[in-house]
């Protein structure tokens, strides 16, 4: 994810649409056209959560490291020696300063995935602040306004899909907190030094047109194009039902596979040897010890890059309080689907046993896997089949926001509809035609409601995911900044403008985004 190569464009595309010339601002070693707020003062205050408490601080290192995923070892860059990277906890209120020290081999970057921050705090080269050279420090410090569950990565070319990623967790200071434990679960695709890297399967993509790992792509081979797209998700579509992953579709091209998803169309375009479940493949789990009776609030994070995932407890129902850190109206079901980038807190009463923990790669092959042990009993076989994973499945889009965080009706000032389109052959992914290197920025201005439609053309299902905003899915909808939109459907979105700066609309697949799918929210003076 590299926007610093639309730079030219970006602001030639500012400066004509709102009629400014010259230039009035330079930060991080990158200018601004007179009249665009560049950098944003984070609008939502301490105060608003019961005031500033304290700083928290960290630093990060990411480096070349050696990890051990429950068996295979395997080289590759992250911020520990083990996954997910170090947990950076807070409370909402505090001050978060954390200084980066770059010992890996090219420039990097911090993304805080869902934090709305200031927006020279964003951390996106070349369009919020210059990149990290190796060698180099850099500081990031920033409020922060909500509690929540959150995680942070690269925004630095396909690095999110190496051991470059961490938990941030922004308590509630008045949150009763009535449960037994809390279990922070992370979910990931891998492929890093497993005889390929994430750069080299990007240029495999890029050089066969998606063929070298397909998965998920339409038998007609060439085109993500497609009809019309029907209206979607302002009431969500209806999940329960749908049959498990054995359910999805199959096919055979020419010695490749390629599958899709039942609830989701396309399921990705990288085949991935391992998916993980807090750093440990199904062979090796984590295990998460309890006695019967207790309760457990699972804060489940998907840090994949291409794999969504079925998410279920076996024996037990999921009772879903919170999406992408805001509380919703609690739901019930026995599974539930997270797109990449997306984040789900669930509250669940314990049996007695030992309950397999699954992560089903979402029309792939292959699975994440962990336990949770309130009694004595065999481990379960790493390929046990789950009736959970069959019964209801929730998509997050359903679920409503509780009154606390609803956002208050108001009709949309301004609307920008998002056509997301692409194709395999050429590898590349498109926001209204145009790859982010020709795209022209979406403009807003300060105290305007904002709607944001997101229509998808293309035969894979695309997570977008907004930065330094937190947007409802319109009619009542979810708080959400990342948000799953099918194949051949559409998604409306509403935020209010009150976070000034430069920011990054993108997919969440991080393939999709280093190849076009981006696109810069700028705000006028």
């Amino acid at each position: 994810m590299k926007p610093e190569i639309s730079r030219r464009r970006l602001l030639a595309g500012v400066a004509g649409a709102v009629g400014l010339v010259g230039i009035s601002d330079v930060s991080g070693g990158r200018t601004f056209p007179a009249g665009l707020r560049a950098v944003g003062t984070n609008r939502v205050r301490a105060g608003d959560t019961g005031g500033t408490r304290s700083r928290v601080t960290a630093t990060l290192r990411p480096r070349p490291v050696t990890v051990d995923l429950g068996g295979p070892h395997v080289t590759t860059w992250g911020y520990a020696d083990d996954l997910p990277g170090p947990l950076i906890r807070a409370r909402a209120g505090d001050t978060l300063r954390v200084e980066l020290v770059n010992g890996l081999p090219t420039d990097t970057s911090v993304h805080w995935h869902g934090i709305a921050l200031p927006n020279n705090m964003d951390g996106v080269p070349g369009l919020t602040q210059p990149p990290i050279r190796p060698g180099c420090r850099y500081t990031y410090e920033f409020p922060l306004p909500h509690p929540g569950t959150y995680f942070y990565h690269p925004h630095s070319g396909v690095q999110l899909d190496r051991a470059l990623y961490g938990v941030l967790i922004v308590d509630d200071p008045q949150e009763a907190g009535r449960y037994d434990h809390e279990w922070i679960v992370v979910l990931d695709d891998w492929i890093d030094g497993t005889g390929r890297t994430p750069d080299d399967a990007l240029a495999a993509l890029r050089e066969t047109g998606g063929h070298a790992d397909m998965q998920g792509m339409d038998p007609a081979g060439a085109h993500g194009e497609g009809a019309e797209p029907d209206s979607h998700h302002d009431e969500g579509p209806d999940t329960s039902g749908h049959g498990g992953p054995a359910s999805a579709g199959h096919g055979d091209m020419g010695g490749m596979e390629m599958m899709t998803s039942p609830l989701l169309g396309g399921a990705g375009d990288v085949s991935y040897p391992h998916h993980l479940v807090n750093g440990r493949v199904p062979a090796a789990p984590r295990v998460f010890r309890a006695r019967p009776g207790e309760r457990a609030r699972v804060r489940i994070i998907n840090a994949g890059s291409d794999t969504a995932y079925r998410v279920a407890l076996a024996g037990h129902r999921l009772t879903v309080t919170h999406t992408d850190g805001f509380p919703v109206h609690p739901v019930d079901t026995d599974a539930l689907l997270l797109g990449m980038g997306e984040r789900v807190d669930v509250m669940v009463e314990l049996g007695d046993g030992v309950f397999p923990l699954i992560a089903d790669a979402e029309g792939k092959t292959g699975r994440g896997l962990a336990l949770v042990r309130t009694g004595s009993g065999a481990t379960p076989p790493a390929d046990v089949r789950l009736t959970e994973l069959e019964g209801r499945v929730l998509d997050t889009a359903t679920l409503h926001a509780a009154g606390s965080v609803r956002l208050v009706d108001r009709r949309p000032d301004r609307v920008h509809r998002l056509e997301l389109g692409g194709s395999m052959n050429p590898y590349r992914w498109t926001i209204n035609g145009a790859t982010f290197h020709d795209a022209d920025p979406l403009l807003v201005e300060q105290g305007e409601r904002v709607r944001l439609e997101f229509v998808n053309r293309s035969e894979m299902f695309h997570p977008m995911h907004l930065h330094g905003h937190t947007f409802a899915l319109t009619g009542g909808g979810a708080r959400k900044d990342t948000v799953v939109v099918v194949p051949h459907q559409s998604v409306s979105v509403d935020f209010d403008a009150g976070n000034p700066g430069l920011w990054m609309v993108h997919c969440h697949n991080a393939y999709h985004a280093e190849t076009g799918m981006m696109a810069t929210l700028a705000y006028r003076a």
